[in-house]
């Protein structure tokens, strides 16, 4: 039941990770499997067998999330953005609960209050949240990719920079591959490569492998290094980590409406756009709190 449990969880951190605004970080914190996931990426050269088990059904779950989705979130997000940007949101914000819950624990067990180093925190990273998605100018340096030497190792650089974002909760890998003008063109590829999967075209699946290859190991590697600092930083600042997380988890709803022009189509929705999305959001929060109560 557990593998089934990560495999589901994995599918939506998955389905977040390829959304712009969205943090599959934050997803993973929602859904309480985040210590499990950083846990068992830092152990990973340690205690490899152990980690393999833990991370095989989130893997899986990412996997079918992002496949399943790529094909889906043009669609959802041009002709029903708000309820599908409500939904996030609300899967996003029903983990909150959860999250306080386990920094009062802390603070309990170290005999501390949040402080001023704790607010600064917040703010700092509520700030850098928000302020993030204005960095996208819209417009994408490359939306087609040729396998040429300088191509793939700037494709492995931009697998290690979102790599590191899509951990860190609150912060949008895609968002970040957006910005840096790669989101369109990685899902092109993905798309053109799972095209030419499902009909044997086997120069379009190596043409798509020579593309995704590197991206993914910069992805892997990204992941390992980002995993191995907040490892370090729950083990030493574990209070100020945890602020700061709830400063970006708060301040990811205004990254989700930012960055799909949600904001600009607020005045036009109709009554029942505006019942579905909410009715979208908290069914999206009930989820998120009873699997991270769960968890816990």
């Amino acid at each position: 039941m557990t593998f089934v449990m990560d495999m589901i969880k994995g599918i939506f951190i998955g389905i977040a990770n390829i959304i712009p605004g969205v943090s599959g970080g934050t997803m993973a914190v929602s859904l309480g499997i985040y210590d499990k996931l950083i846990g068992a990426v830092s152990n990973l050269l340690s205690n490899w067998k152990k980690s393999l088990l833990t991370l095989l059904p989130i893997i899986l779950g990412c996997v079918i999330g992002i496949v399943g989705f790529t094909y889906a979130i043009e669609y959802l997000l041009s002709k029903h953005t708000f309820v599908t940007c409500m939904a996030f949101v609300g899967l996003i914000l029903g983990g909150v609960p959860v999250l306080v819950g386990t920094l009062r624990r802390e603070l309990r067990h170290r005999r501390r209050s949040i402080g001023f180093g704790g607010i600064i925190a917040f703010l700092a990273l509520f700030a850098l949240a928000a302020f993030l998605p204005m960095l996208s100018s819209g417009e994408e340096v490359l939306k087609t990719f040729s396998p040429t030497p300088g191509t793939l190792i700037s494709l492995f650089l931009v697998g290690v920079i979102a790599s590191a974002t899509m951990v860190v909760p609150g912060v949008s890998g895609s968002l970040v591959m957006m910005i840096l003008g790669y989101y369109y063109g990685i899902i092109e590829t993905i798309k053109n490569f799972l095209d030419a999967l499902k009909v044997l075209d086997m120069p379009g699946v190596l043409h798509g492998v020579l593309l995704l290859a590197p991206f993914g190991f910069g992805v892997l590697l990204g992941i390992f290094l980002i995993a191995k600092l907040i490892t370090f930083l729950f083990k030493r600042y574990a209070i100020h980590t945890y602020c700061a997380i709830l400063g970006l988890i708060a301040a990811s709803p205004f990254a989700i409406f930012y960055n799909t022009g949600l904001f600009a189509q607020l005045g036009s929705l109709t009554p029942l756009t505006v019942i579905l999305g909410v009715g979208a959001a908290v069914a999206g929060a009930v989820i998120t709190f009873l699997m991270g109560e769960r968890s816990h």
